[in-house]
């Protein structure tokens, strides 16, 4: 089988015209050279019937456009991550671009050299989920016109565009649903400690149980991963007084809580109330499904892919700070101890 890919030559000797003539047609020019529409339907045939592919690269270095949009998240492990990028991937679709996805696996110095490699192939805009604190490396993209938007995780002081959930207000309402059915014995697992949706979900757990007049409580952890939930559910068993109800920072953290809970032969809810932060399809079909803070993904999504086109396309917009309110979702995964 020939490896020879399909050139303008090949196709302008077919057609019986010349390669000026052909490129112009195949880059949409056809009209503006008062081209004959016979002759804009030949190419385009001979084109068709020899599978010819456009050389993107050329047509970059003629253009200056890519139509491609760099995503970068922590980890495509985490299935909240993983809905993320499908979702960002099928909006910008929706534009004619096309979507080059990346995974830090929660390092920065992965996403520095994701970032630099991307920036070199032209890409036209960025949208990212900040694997920690550190922001040089994309406010220094930013400063040179790149389009940018952090979504879920951002710097809250930093002047750079976010779209993300309250994710106080999530934890706080969160928490003092436990209270209110009677829990003051309450463990939080966090994630990775410098992000900023796990300090304000941290942040809101604290405020909560601190309004009820509750000072001891457990905050511990330090991943967004199944292990973590793991060994630190296996840990909080092991207390003299075990808390009465766990709240988890994501749904991979549940994950793990809910195998150790399993090994220790601990029910839910009759033994321990768990609720976490992150919706999943699969929360509907554990033994006890559990309760849940709702992130408007959907939405975010949304704003974030407009926010960014526009800025691609050189409107003149403000560096939009926006907040989404979450839902505190309640399934049978929390026993009222009232």
């Amino acid at each position: 089988m020939s490896n020879h890919k399909v050139s303008i030559t090949d196709i302008a000797k077919k057609a019986g015209l010349s390669t000026t003539t052909v490129s112009r047609v195949i880059n949409g020019k056809g009209e503006q050279y008062r081209i004959s529409k016979v002759s804009q339907q030949k190419v385009l045939e001979v084109a068709k019937e020899m599978r010819y592919v456009p050389n993107l690269y050329a047509a970059n270095l003629r253009t200056g456009k890519s139509n491609t949009v760099a995503l970068i998240v922590p980890s495509l492990s985490n299935p909240f991550f993983a809905a993320i990028a499908s979702g960002l991937n099928a909006e910008i679709r929706k534009y004619g671009y096309i979507t080059i996805i990346s995974d830090s696996d929660e390092n920065f110095e992965n996403e520095k050299k994701e970032l630099e490699q991307l920036s070199a192939r032209n890409i036209e805009g960025l949208i990212i989920v900040p694997s920690g604190n550190q922001w040089r490396h994309i406010k220094e993209l930013y400063d040179q016109q790149l389009p940018i938007i952090c979504i879920d995780r951002y710097f809250e002081d930093l002047d750079l565009p976010y779209v993300s959930t309250d994710n106080y207000d999530g934890a706080f309402h969160a928490t003092k649903y436990l209270i209110k059915n009677g829990h003051v014995s309450i463990a939080c697992i966090q994630g990775v400690k410098e992000s900023t949706p796990n300090r304000l979900r941290v942040k809101g757990f604290k405020e909560a149980l601190e309004q009820s007049g509750i000072r001891d409580y457990w905050v511990v952890g330090d991943d967004f991963t199944i292990q973590n939930g793991y060994l630190e559910t296996k840990l909080l068993m092991q207390q003299k007084v075990r808390p009465t109800a766990i709240f988890t920072l994501s749904n991979t953290i549940a994950m793990g809580c809910i195998k150790a809970l399993k090994e220790e032969n601990i029910r839910i809810p009759q033994d321990v109330s768990i609720i976490t932060f992150d919706e999943h399809p699969y929360l509907d079909f554990l033994s006890t499904p559990l309760s849940y803070v709702a992130q408007p993904v959907d939405d975010i999504i949304q704003i974030a892919v407009k926010y960014l086109f526009s800025r691609m396309q050189n409107k003149d917009m403000n560096v939009i700070k926006v907040l989404l309110k979450p839902q505190v979702v309640i399934k049978e995964s929390i026993k009222t101890l009232l």
